[in-house]
């Protein structure tokens, strides 16, 4: 095994003061329960929450679901930005809250534009960076776009490398990460979403109103930027298409607040019977929906993680994904956006019982909901055994 690569020193009676960032709903949701875990060890840790508001709606919910709350709001949202504009001001930003806090550790989840910078800005200023949902891959810098940079831009600078599964970890040592800082931990969406009780009713009342007893439901969303423009005009064909050939199904579809999403959706699918519009839901309202549903299509990645854990088959609207153990395990397929290919795909699997069952009969690949702890674990151990920091070992 590789020599770890970095070394922070704590002094003795002193709490390991541990920053977690967060930009994004996804961010939120699956950063919840390693903060849980970090205040069950508040003899050893003190922890802040750094919100950049990212997408400011959408993560204030997905907080307010999951008991979070912001330490230090740096009120930077998405909207009306570029995606250059929105990280050159969270860069600065971050890099003055994180030197007026001086954390001895800052934790990071996934791939946003936050992430990025958040990287950056503790890089800079020599502040060790664990990364938590680390070495995701889809071996296309385009798909998903920033994304697939932005993971791999932290993995440059960060210390400490969670990843969520096996193959995450093979492709951070195909990089030349050291060995001694890649652990697999499972993936907190898990924890999560084992966290979150199944409910008898939801917040959003039209849900109350979808015949889950009579109807067959199917849960889209879709929002990545490579799907925008005419690849989304398909997939609302697709979706037209299917609910005129299968009178028992129901879409229900959570439209994403990206304008660009928002304004082909509503122009193409508002009032098509079979159809359910809805803004954002709640977290719980969304797993709520999951559980009850017949089939997911999503090009969420978030999604693609929580299917397996229910027990759900999924349809991946993307051309390549960076979680192939979904597909591997059985519960996902990759369908793409054209239109045809997803209506004729999706109405075989509705036609064939039996595909949906094999589909559904394979384990999560994603851990066993203890994910948090591992990473909590992992990051108390190594503050306590002297590790040698990056710099110092390259100066050497």
């Amino acid at each position: 095994m590789d020599a770890p690569s970095h070394i922070v020193t704590i002094p003795m009676g002193t709490r390991c003061r541990v920053a977690v960032v967060l930009g994004t709903r996804p961010e939120a949701i699956k950063m919840a329960p390693v903060v849980r875990a970090l205040d069950r060890r508040d003899d050893r840790f003190e922890r802040l929450v750094i919100t950049t508001s990212q997408h400011r709606e959408m993560l204030a919910q997905a907080m307010g679901a999951m008991g979070l709350r912001a330490d230090l709001d740096l009120g930077l949202t998405h909207i009306n930005r570029t995606l250059a504009e929105f990280t050159a001001h969270a860069l600065l930003a971050l890099q003055r809250a994180l030197a007026e806090i001086r954390p001895h550790l800052l934790l990071v989840q996934g791939d946003t534009s936050t992430v990025a910078s958040a990287a950056l800005a503790a890089f800079y200023q020599g502040i060790p960076i664990g990364h938590v949902e680390a070495g995701l891959r889809s071996g296309d810098m385009r798909r998903p776009f920033p994304e697939e940079a932005n993971r791999r831009i932290a993995s440059v600078v960060t210390d400490l490398h969670f990843a969520p599964t096996e193959t995450a970890r093979a492709n951070l040592l195909r990089e030349g990460i050291p060995t001694g800082d890649v652990f697999v931990t499972g993936n907190t969406v898990v924890d999560a979403l084992q966290s979150v009780p199944a409910r008898a009713r939801f917040d959003e009342p039209a849900l109350d109103a979808v015949d889950w007893h009579q109807r067959r439901v199917l849960l889209v969303t879709v929002h990545r930027r490579e799907n925008l423009g005419e690849n989304l005009h398909g997939l609302c064909r697709a979706f037209k298409r299917l609910v005129t050939r299968h009178h028992d199904i129901e879409i229900v579809f959570p439209v994403h607040l990206n304008p660009a999403v928002r304004e082909v959706v509503f122009a193409e699918l508002h009032e098509v019977p079979g159809i359910t519009l809805l803004d954002p839901i709640s977290y719980p309202d969304l797993l709520e929906v999951m559980r009850r549903c017949y089939l997911v299509l999503s090009d969420s990645g978030g999604i693609q993680e929580e299917a397996p854990a229910l027990q759900k088959p999924i349809l991946i609207l993307r051309n390549v994904t960076e979680r192939p153990e979904v597909v591997q395990a059985g519960f996902g397929r990759l369908v793409g956006t054209d239109s045809d290919a997803v209506a004729t795909t999706t109405s075989n699997l509705l036609q064939d019982p039996a595909a949906m069952r094999r589909m559904t009969a394979g384990r999560n690949p994603f851990g066993d909901g203890r994910a948090a702890e591992r990473i909590v674990r992992i990051v108390e151990q190594r503050f306590g055994l002297r590790i040698e920091h990056r710099a110092a070992a390259i100066g050497a």
